[in-house]
């Protein structure tokens, strides 16, 4: 899931087939990673508290709901704020629900708004997604927003769409919806730069689409005084090469996560190479391959913090 438009960070490579029991069905490690509790603990509250029901396959394995994730995820977020689980046992589902806004609300915890955009994508609740991505961004501004509440929840249902728990539909209605707000934030930038700005030019390999992480890095290079020329989704290197030769750009930047395909990395980062003059800042999943040969002028980074500290330095 992390997919078609997704972050880098969530890895995922293709659309993993899904059937109708795959949805909505988490093993007991996938809860775990998803809200912080031990699968130890989760099984203790469960024969203690009645916390959870799991249904049960026929080899007893435990098979837990999106109401018992969302429930989990609640029941996280008060006991890390120091409430007593036996407390929070015995709360009706509607008082849990308030409990757990009031201290939100009060504290304004980025864990918890991670985990209510978790719960709107799973709901496609787009008023609840948009409120949760809103709150962040006017508290946090909108760097600090995507960095600390939007990437670790494409981290989160990076795992749901690797145990294929989430469903194509869930990943285009959130990237969908944090393209918008990337578009207005870049919109909200000055077009005005100085003749002698820093030239960059960003684009994305032909067959790639995941477009969100090189839309924050338009944000980001916009933000800072650069001269950005974007290109955009699925670019063919022979348009890329004619752009190149008309703005002579210092810097060429690009997002892989999908394309091209993993045993065509080198090819492609080589084929860069040797097609322009320039340097090439390159980031995403695909480039953790730890055999690829980096040339010379080619620099590639795995974190989208480290591409925030070279564009402090170009």
């Amino acid at each position: 899931m992390g997919t078609p438009t997704l972050f880098p960070a969530s890895n995922p490579t293709e659309n993993p087939p899904l059937n109708s029991q795959a949805l909505a069905k988490y093993a007991i490690k996938e809860l775990e990673h998803l809200s912080g509790i031990k699968a130890h603990t989760i099984r203790i509250w469960e024969q203690r508290y009645n916390l959870l029901e799991p249904e049960r396959t026929e080899t007893n394995i435990r098979l837990y709901s999106d109401a018992d994730l969302k429930t989990l995820l609640n029941v996280s977020f008060l006991n890390s704020h120091g409430m007593k689980i036996s407390k929070i046992a015995k709360m009706a589902p509607e008082e849990l629900h308030k409990a757990v806004l009031k201290l939100g609300e009060s504290e304004q915890q980025t864990v918890f708004q991670v985990d209510t955009l978790l719960a709107a994508m799973i709901e496609f609740d787009e008023a609840k997604f948009d409120k949760a991505l809103t709150t962040p961004i006017l508290q946090y501004g909108f760097e600090q927003a995507m960095l600390n509440v939007v990437y670790p929840f494409l981290e989160k249902i990076g795992i749901l769409w690797q145990t294929s728990n989430i469903h194509p539909a869930h990943e285009h209605f959130v990237s969908n919806l944090i393209r918008q707000k990337l578009l207005v934030a870049i919109d909200g930038q000055s077009l005005h730069r100085s003749p002698n700005a820093t030239r960059l030019l960003l684009f994305l390999p032909e067959g790639e689409f995941h477009e969100l992480a090189l839309l924050f890095i338009n944000f980001l290079a916009r933000a800072r005084g650069y001269y950005v020329m974007y290109l955009g989704q699925s670019l063919p290197l022979s348009d890329l090469v004619e752009v190149a030769e008309k703005v002579t750009p210092d810097f060429i930047i690009s997002v892989f996560t999908s394309a091209p395909e993993r045993d065509q990395v080198q090819h492609y980062i080589n084929t860069l190479a040797q097609s322009f003059n320039c340097h090439l800042l390159l980031y995403g999943s695909l480039l953790q391959q730890e055999n690829l040969v980096l040339p010379e002028k080619v620099e590639r980074f795995v974190r989208i913090n480290h591409v925030i500290s070279r564009l402090e330095t170009l």
